[in-house]
């Protein structure tokens, strides 16, 4: 009987511990990193499971060191649900870096992949000359490396609505907002697309932004702008197809980057790319897609990429 007593016992706490043993690590990703500069990049990451406990901090860290962790300095602590934006700014020119999300809850800290990154050299950047004799730079604002091909999304760079500088709303995983902005620096990052009038993000419009390399708000680096209209139309013609297939093609080698308006949009189907030309209530852009090539109208509120040429 004392021997059966013993068993059931023995029986009752490892069942107790099965029960009890309950999986609390956080999962989770880093994203990609974008919109890289001398001095700044953007990245995040994403929760996949929380271990069934709050979350009670996450962000990323960094490092020149492989491996870092939240006992450093260099770190966010980002709002957010699963998905979060972090913006790292302060870093030294033509530096490597190695980046991590984490996350935390009560039974520890978690952190997903790391990613390794090179800031870009103070002052300079890549050039090529097109067919026109133009010398443009050699990717998307906001890319991380010249395309590979029509589609690479590494190549994709950022999302500009007409006329503003980058206040870091080009981000494609930037907050939407419906209120208009008054002056031509919003002071903050948020894409803002307005219920009615949907054409613009300023109200009053101005159309005196982006005029130039000393247009107000010229998001492009130092001596280079926005291309115009008759710029644009010129590349174009000198394209052995007048379609993505020919845009990449091109020394330029522009990729189908989609475009953004409640969401992105066209992503490895079709590219926009401004100009700095108005046109009524709207500005002009180059539209790629394999069906064809074109400069068109859209709305100022709408989110295009950049490639800028040298004045």
């Amino acid at each position: 009987m004392k021997n059966i007593v013993i068993l059931f016992s023995l029986l009752f706490v490892f069942g107790c511990d099965k029960k009890e043993n309950v999986n609390t690590q956080i999962s989770l990703t880093t994203t990609d990193v974008s919109s890289i500069t001398s001095n700044s990049v953007a990245t995040g990451g994403s929760i996949i499971s929380s271990g069934g406990l709050t979350i009670t901090a996450k962000g990323v860290v960094w490092s020149t060191s492989n491996n870092p962790t939240i006992l450093l300095s260099t770190k966010t602590n980002d709002a957010g649900t699963n998905s979060f934006t972090s913006n790292i700014t302060g870093l030294s020119a033509d530096t490597k870096y190695f980046v991590r999300a984490y996350a935390s809850n009560q039974s520890g800290t978690y952190y997903g992949s790391e990613i390794s990154f090179t800031t870009r050299a103070a002052g300079s950047f890549a050039t090529v000359t097109s067919a026109n004799g133009k010398v443009w730079m050699d990717r998307n604002l906001g890319a991380s490396r010249v395309a590979t091909s029509t589609t690479d999304t590494s190549a994709y760079g950022d999302l500009y609505q007409w006329g503003r500088g980058s206040d870091q709303h080009q981000l494609r995983k930037s907050i939407l907002i419906a209120t208009q902005s008054s002056t031509d620096v919003t002071g903050n990052a948020n894409f803002i697309l307005p219920n009615t009038p949907l054409t613009d993000w300023r109200n009053p419009a101005n159309t005196n932004l982006w005029q130039g390399v000393n247009g107000i708000n010229n998001p492009c680096p130092t001596g280079f702008r926005l291309p115009t209209e008759a710029e644009w139309n010129a590349e174009l013609s000198s394209w052995t197809t007048k379609n993505a297939d020919g845009a990449f093609a091109s020394p330029l080698k522009l990729t189908v980057a989609g475009s953004r308006e409640l969401t992105i949009n066209g992503a490895g189907v079709s590219g926009s790319y401004w100009s700095s030309t108005i046109s009524g209530d709207g500005s002009r852009y180059l539209n790629i897609s394999s069906a064809g090539s074109f400069v068109l109208t859209h709305n100022r509120s709408y989110g295009g990429s950049i490639r800028c040429i040298k004045e």
